[in-house]
């Protein structure tokens, strides 16, 4: 029995031991797959709206003729990007910081600067949600108009733009609750890994491993 017992208790403290590091693996994972529907979002809009500016302009100088509305999907387009922008930049920690002093702080002072940080986007993101509701209540209300020829119901695109600052807000909040999960737990290293503003050199190394990627498609 105690030979027995004693053969187990390696067993479940390796799997003990493995247990964060597949749970890390499967938030990662979501992390990669979130990131790449947000990013393939703003990709299809902006090359989207560069075909209407193309056909636009080709229009104007071969046939004289004008869609009219390309400067107002210009809008459109730039305040939903900008909305996916917001949640990409979160998840991949390029927001920008003062962090002139950041690096001078002891490790528990930084760690809890990064809390602050990263709870106070969070709050602001919910803040700013409430008001583009608040402004979609009133565009129902009134029932207004774009001032363009077109004259497109704003109902429309402020209802997508919504939507997108939803999802930032809901990126933000989950960063927060896990950067204040960490912080309880005494996890100041990985707290300072994940919510630390980026140095130079993981900038640095990130150009370094992109242009390493597209030097090695190019001479595939």
């Amino acid at each position: 029995m105690s030979t027995a017992s004693s053969n187990e208790l390696p067993r479940v403290s390796e799997a003990a031991s493995r247990e964060p590091e597949k749970s890390g693996a499967v938030a990662s994972k979501h992390k990669e797959g979130i990131e790449s529907v947000l990013a393939l979002l703003f990709g299809v809009i902006f090359l989207g709206l560069s075909v209407v500016v193309s056909v636009e302009t080709l229009a104007r100088k071969l046939f004289n003729f004008s869609i009219q509305g390309a400067d107002e999907l210009g809008g459109y387009a730039l305040a939903l990007g900008s909305t996916l922008a917001f949640s990409l930049a979160v998840m991949g920690r390029a927001h920008i910081r003062v962090d002139v002093f950041h690096e001078r702080f002891p490790k528990r002072l930084k760690a809890a600067l990064n809390l602050v940080a990263i709870v106070s986007l969070a709050g602001f993101a919910i803040f700013i949600c409430w008001l583009a509701y608040r402004v979609l209540l009133d565009t129902f209300e009134y029932g207004s108009t774009a001032p363009t020829p077109w004259g497109t119901p704003l109902a429309l695109p402020q209802s997508l733009w919504l939507v997108g600052l939803i999802a930032f807000a809901l990126v933000a909040t989950g960063y927060a609750v896990q950067a204040i999960r960490l912080f309880l737990n005494g996890s100041t290293d990985r707290l300072l890994v994940d919510f630390s503003p980026k140095s130079a050199k993981e900038e640095l190394k990130e150009e370094l491993e992109d242009l390493a990627v597209r030097h090695g498609g190019e001479t595939s």
